[in-house]
């Protein structure tokens, strides 16, 4: 992908995004949310309190606005954050709300927002400090905290309720179920807060959570959905890595990046063993739903939160599964252009079909890029920026897609739409980003609903020997793409694998039906001609190698094969009709690499020409042949 598309794939990322936040700003607010085809706004459901799918994360406090902080920061528009912090200081100013939330959710979404826009807001190492700014969405952020911790009052085991009112507490009757990854999911927010106000409590709750969720793990290493929090027994006895579970994994990461801590390390690695063991599918592409206990199947889909899974992986330093993973979730986007909520891996069909425009795989698709720097992931970006502008926009915003099948819109737009999928978008495009350059080797992290977080040295317990400056931290090897002619990851073997395994529509690239390991299952594609693409520049890229010609020239390769030689090929006058057939063009060049017009005897070396940036075609014994036979076209090493 060239600098100026690249460049103008920014551009239409931040567009996006500016687009649904006016639209928000221009129709919605104060309101929490966007409806984004009526034009109108919405807050909690107070004629339904049991509509929890509404009411567990508005409570009436212009949350698409807070939400949004922090990306105007990351996309570089000082002005409209300025703004933006001002209308939440006028407009919410404290939580004091009669408002019956989810922990969770307003942990992830508002206090999150808060501290990030903070730390935009103030810390010099962001370079976006706002003139005026005396820290008044810290103060915000600790007033929210200290609601949010009266779900950790009257806990026997150190597990919070999963709802509270932000004006009274935990109420009267109040459900004891709730799930790890709302329970477990608190100690990035938390623990910044803590470090930020001085307050050591929230970080401390948070924790003791986390780890009374850890201790009951079963025997084989897994923890279940959701648990009683007043007696600490599972009530889901199905988990995997998507919804209920999939930001405890996360958290434990990312934890151990930002606070240096290496029992988060240690826990992270022992979960992701279990996952391995008793998750991964045969295939190794893709995580099931088992039995707590025993490990047995209980499901036959994947969800959508579980396209999360990759970016921790890389996080974690595990490219290949990461790689694999995504590739499955890629495939079923390019399927339905989007990712459903549930998709039957048995029957390669959808169970649950909306698309609410979430962010898991951007955001994984963002982290493979930046380990890998592999154009295809920029080529996937504008993929999932080209669907969406054509599936979802509105005249105010972008709506969610009731169902990936017959594409009907539902009137909502969820606030991690701004918050997540279009930051994830502009930053995959954004090279020149302040987290790409000065912040890379910091330990700043993104949090579950996309808000940045950093801490200085200055909040860092640095005297305990496990910390970051007393010892030295392992390190991930750098990504090293396969020693292969065509080395970008769609053109991997296993990647027409992951295709087949979703029933995807074949692609003109895929030629033959492949197993994980990459041999031929199903050889019955007759093939006559064959394109085979690289990197190169939009010029003649092979050169001619008879000698009575220059470089440059129309191209043409050696030849040879059991009935004929080169010169036989190649020779002038009383030739066969066989080597007067042989003598047409073979490679031809074309805009992206080279056109293969005929494989029958065909036999070459390719070599990088670096003063020519292209590759020539020349004889000799070639490092690897093009072969064409009844079973099978591969690439053979001589």
């Amino acid at each position: 992908m060239t600098e100026t598309r690249r460049l103008e794939l920014r551009e239409d990322a931040k567009e996006m995004f500016m687009h649904g936040y006016h639209g928000y700003l221009n129709f919605a607010f104060p309101k929490d949310e966007l409806n984004p085809v009526a034009c109108i706004g919405r807050g909690p459901d107070k004629r339904n309190p049991k509509n929890i799918h509404v009411n567990d994360v508005l409570g009436d406090f212009s949350l698409t606005l807070i939400d949004a902080l922090d990306t105007l920061a990351a996309m570089r528009e000082p002005e409209k954050f300025r703004q933006a912090i001002e209308l939440v200081k006028r407009h919410v100013g404290n939580f004091n709300i009669d408002s019956r939330v989810q922990v969770f959710e307003v942990n992830i979404r508002v206090l999150g927002a808060l501290l990030s826009g903070h730390l935009y807001a103030s810390e010099p190492s962001f370079k976006s400090q706002v003139k005026g700014y005396k820290g008044e969405l810290l103060v915000m952020a600790e007033d929210l905290g200290k609601r949010l911790m009266k779900a950790f009052e009257n806990t026997p085991t150190g597990i919070p309720y999963a709802r509270v009112n932000l004006r009274k507490g935990v109420l009267r009757g109040e459900t004891g179920e709730t799930c790890v990854a709302g329970a477990g999911s608190l100690l990035l927010e938390f623990g910044v807060l803590s470090r930020l106000t001085g307050d050591s409590s929230y970080e401390a709750a948070a924790k003791k959570a986390l780890l009374e969720l850890w201790k009951r793990r079963s025997k084989i290493g897994l923890m279940g959905n959701t648990i009683d929090m007043t007696t600490g027994n599972w009530m889901s006895m199905m988990t995997g890595i998507g919804a209920g579970t999939d930001s405890f994994y996360e958290y434990l990461l990312k934890s151990y990046v930002l606070f240096g801590d290496d029992e988060y390390l240690d826990m992270y690695e022992t979960a992701q063993e279990s996952i391995r063991r008793n998750l991964l599918h045969d295939s190794k592409y893709f995580y099931k739903h088992v039995h707590l206990e025993d490990g047995s199947l209980m499901a036959t889909w994947v969800d959508s939160l579980s396209a999360f899974m990759p970016g921790v992986q890389v996080v974690g330093g595990d490219l290949e599964s990461a790689i694999k993973n995504h590739l499955y979730y890629y495939n079923i986007w390019r399927k339905y252009q989007a990712i459903p909520e549930r998709f039957n891996f048995v029957s390669q069909s959808v169970d649950i079909s909306n698309y609410p425009l979430r962010p898991e795989f951007v955001e994984s698709n963002y982290f493979l890029y930046r380990a890998t720097k592999d154009p295809f992931y920029l080529q996937v970006g504008e993929m999932i920026l080209r669907d969406l502008q054509a599936l979802t926009k509105t005249k105010c915003g972008w709506a969610s897609l009731k169902s990936v099948i017959d594409r009907k819109l539902e009137d909502r737009m969820e606030s991690f739409a701004l918050s997540e999928t279009f930051k994830y978008l502009y930053l995959l495009f954004d090279e020149e980003n302040i987290l790409h350059q000065e912040l890379k080797d910091s330990n700043f992290v993104f949090t579950t609903e996309g808000h940045v977080l950093a801490l200085a040295n200055k909040y860092l317990d640095l005297s305990r020997k496990n910390r970051r400056e007393a010892r030295r931290w392992p390190m991930c090897q750098a990504y090293k793409a396969p020693e292969t002619f065509l080395k970008s990851i769609p053109y991997r073997p296993d990647a027409d694998f992951a295709r087949q395994m979703v029933g995807n529509r074949e692609d003109p690239r895929d030629l033959v039906e492949l197993d994980p390991k990459g041999y031929c299952e199903k050889p019955t594609l007759e093939m006559e001609r064959v394109v085979v693409e690289f990197s190169g520049p939009p010029r003649k890229t092979v050169y001619h190698d008879d000698p009575s010609t220059t470089p440059g020239s129309s191209a043409s390769t050696s030849a040879s094969s059991s009935s004929s030689s080169s010169s036989g090929a190649y020779g002038a006058g009383g030739e066969s009709a066989e080597a007067q057939k042989l003598k047409e063009l073979m490679v031809i060049p074309v805009k992206k690499g080279v056109f293969v017009n005929r494989i029958v005897g065909v036999k070459m070396q390719l070599q990088y020409d670096d003063t020519r940036n292209g590759y020539r075609a020349v004889k000799g014994k070639p490092s690897f042949s093009l072969q064409w036979s009844s079973d099978c076209f591969a690439f053979d090493d001589a």
